[in-house]
């Protein structure tokens, strides 16, 4: 199985790699959470699972961390676990992260990898997309980074150079983020502008069923923002903002992105 989260769509990417050259189920994160009654899965004695998602502030997506706490898995067997997380640059310690998320359910964390994409992040101001030059490199690369992911996993080795941890992981993944995952989630000051054609499409790729259209077909948000910027990347006019940060920022979603 591949349990996935995706904003703008290059942790989607992979896991659709992933599914293919596996032959694992693709299960979305947001999309059970939103419409499932239960969240039990049945493990194959072959199964391989995949956690794929991105990077936020140095740890994983909150998401995931909240999808972890609640599924249960039925005929688990020591079958392996593989996270492949996507960075813009580096990942802290999420792979530390992530096998205590899965300790607690009595999981062995396999391996950790991480892939660096596009980065995506515009909410705070230092932050923002990468430029056309950086992007563009990024997606030329990805590819080929994602196939030697592969091959350390069919083969069993484990490497190093295949998790970027970077600079100060402890301050960033210890302090850093769980003011993010405490403090920046829920709260937020997206709006839309005029410009705003009113077509919905954030609405359908919020993953919290935080917006809603209102009677003149403009947007609101209330308060269980999980900051995956689907919304604000992914406005076909773009007509949405966040404060006042993200007027001159610029936009991505991943190219193969529907």
């Amino acid at each position: 199985m591949v349990f996935y989260f995706s904003g703008t769509g290059n942790s989607l990417w992979v896991a659709k790699e992933l599914s293919q050259k596996f032959g694992e189920e693709m299960i979305s994160i947001a999309g059970e959470m939103q419409n499932a009654s239960s969240l039990c899965y049945e493990l194959k004695p072959d199964e391989r699972i995949f956690f794929v998602f991105p990077v936020h502030s140095w740890g994983p997506a909150v998401l995931v961390s909240r999808f972890i706490q609640r599924f249960t898995w039925q005929h688990y067997d020591g079958q392996p676990v593989y996270t492949v997380c996507t960075c813009g640059d580096e990942c802290g310690y999420t792979d530390r992260k992530m096998k205590e998320l899965l300790h607690e359910k009595a999981i062995r964390l396999t391996a950790s990898y991480s892939l660096v994409m596009p980065n995506n992040y515009i909410l705070l101001p230092g932050f923002g997309v990468d430029p056309q030059d950086v992007e563009k490199d990024k997606l030329e690369k990805a590819p080929s980074a994602l196939q030697t992911i592969i091959e350390a996993i069919r083969s069993g080795e484990e490497s190093s150079d295949l998790y970027k941890t970077g600079s100060l992981p402890w301050l960033k993944s210890r302090v850093i983020y769980p003011a993010f995952a405490k403090y920046a989630v829920g709260k937020n000051s997206f709006y839309a502008t005029d410009a705003c054609i009113g077509c919905g499409l954030c609405v359908k790729v919020c993953p919290t069923n935080t917006i809603r259209l209102q009677e003149n077909k403009h947007p609101v948000w209330n308060n269980t923002c999980v900051q995956c910027t689907a919304c604000i990347h992914r406005c076909p006019v773009r007509a949405i903002e966040y404060g006042k940060v993200t007027q001159k920022q610029g936009r991505y979603f991943h190219p193969d992105l529907k």
